[in-house]
């Protein structure tokens, strides 16, 4: 159960577009939206990186950059962002329920191109604290993807460093969907939604 109580109706009052946009793209308002929005400012911001980081088409897949951000929550713990990564990857993004079953063999499974995992690997590396990303990791990710590509890779990385330490903390409650997907496809891997239930 969340640790602090989400918005007033009177706190997201302003934040309509910000909960139709995630609800066009997710399906539903994630919880941790309610949270942030007891300070409207502060989802403001968030909601407009998001958007620039992992909501609008770019040079970097889709489906991949919802893979990165997978693997960097799991290196993070955040079983939330965990739930939240893998059902959007499948249910928005269209990657396979078995892949994403499989990500944890990312290194040695057939379902993966090199170039995922060398994105796979430095978001495992680089969700850690302390971060472990060599230099090595970054050469092997400029075999497959242009600077940019990896500025935007980093980038959802870091969105959720920033997610992870923010629904961990507050112990958000998992939505149904993301609960269901994590329970049915993440749970023989070791997820546990734990304080998120």
């Amino acid at each position: 159960m969340a640790r602090i109580s989400p918005a007033s109706m009177q706190q997201i009052a302003g934040l309509k577009d910000e909960f139709s946009r995630s609800e066009k793209a997710l399906g539903f308002v994630p919880n941790s939206f309610y949270l942030m929005g007891r300070i409207p400012r502060i989802l403001k911001a968030f909601s407009r990186l998001a958007r620039e980081v992992i909501g609008v088409p770019s040079a970097v897949p889709t489906d991949l950059k919802r893979m990165v951000a997978h693997m960097a929550s799991r290196s993070a713990g955040c079983q939330y962002c965990m739930a939240h990564t893998a059902e959007s990857a499948a249910n928005v993004d269209g990657v396979s329920a078995k892949k994403i079953e499989m990500i944890y063999e990312f290194e040695r499974n057939n379902l993966f191109s090199e170039g995922e995992r060398a994105a796979l690997s430095l978001a495992q590396s680089a969700g850690q604290v302390p971060n472990t990303v060599t230099d090595g990791d970054m050469d092997r990710l400029k075999l497959y993807f242009s600077e940019d590509q990896i500025v935007e890779i980093v980038s959802v990385i870091s969105l959720f460093g920033w997610l992870n330490r923010f629904n961990d903390t507050m112990a958000t409650d998992l939505e149904q969907r993301p609960l269901v997907f994590g329970q049915k496809h993440l749970s023989p891997g070791g997820w546990n939604p734990e304080k998120h239930i």
